[in-house]
């Protein structure tokens, strides 16, 4: 792990001190930065492979952080650590492209525990997923996070790509929503199902331009991802 490089961006210097240790100890290389400003511009300068990031800190903010990574990096796993708590903050997370959130005070061991399953799933994502789905006049890659129409390129965030590959792998098939949950967060809860809302409105407007695909919406059940057959 010890190749394994992680941008922490936190203000608080008691809590900061003790999570850069644990993260260390556990074997990752982490690069601290104590404000939004420091944050975005040691991204710029660096490749990393995981983002642990603060809503609330000086100068800039961990949302324009999500966003200035999201710019350039569709990929990176992007983690939002705060105690922040209200439902609109976390869902804002979601939509600039977080992967997921943690609130403070927070457990080290589930913090870890996160950290190791979405480098899992990274490594996982390149090494075994089929290498595309011819889903209408759209292309998936679901190695690349690119979907594509003719000359039309969606670059897709990671958990877009994972929610898109497991409707794409079940193709015209139900998935019950608690099961969607458990594989791409690990858990079923209130605030992930509605998690889980974004990420489909979204796929629906990157999918909406081709009438013969759809994402429908099984009430009580789940989702399912239709391809129909053209008259």
């Amino acid at each position: 792990m010890k190749d394994v490089k992680i941008l922490y961006v936190e203000d608080d210097e008691a809590l900061s001190f003790i999570t850069k240790d644990e993260l260390k100890q556990a074997g990752y290389e982490v690069k601290h930065c104590e404000d939004g400003e420091k944050g975005i511009e040691a991204f710029n300068q660096d490749h990393y492979d995981l983002a642990i990031l603060d809503i609330m800190l000086p100068k800039t903010d961990g949302f324009s952080i999500a966003k200035a990574i999201r710019m350039k990096n569709e990929e990176m796993p992007i983690l939002f650590l705060s105690a922040k708590s209200l439902e609109e903050d976390r869902l804002k997370g979601f939509e600039i492209g977080a992967d997921d959130y943690i609130t403070k005070p927070f457990s080290m061991d589930e913090l870890l525990f996160k950290i190791k399953v979405f480098l899992k799933r990274k490594r996982l994502a390149h090494a075994n997923e089929k290498k595309s789905y011819q889903l209408s006049t759209y292309r998936f890659e679901p190695s690349n996070l690119l979907l594509t129409r003719g000359e039309e390129r969606i670059e897709l965030t990671a958990k877009e790509a994972d929610l898109m590959a497991l409707l794409a792998s079940n193709l015209n098939e139900t998935l019950k929503r608690e099961d969607i949950l458990i594989k791409l967060w690990g858990k079923n809860d209130y605030f992930l199902g509605r998690s889980l809302d974004v990420f489909i409105s979204r796929l629906r407007k990157h999918l909406s331009k081709d009438q013969y695909i759809a994402i429908q919406t099984v009430r009580g059940v789940g989702f399912k991802l239709n391809v129909m057959q053209k008259k």
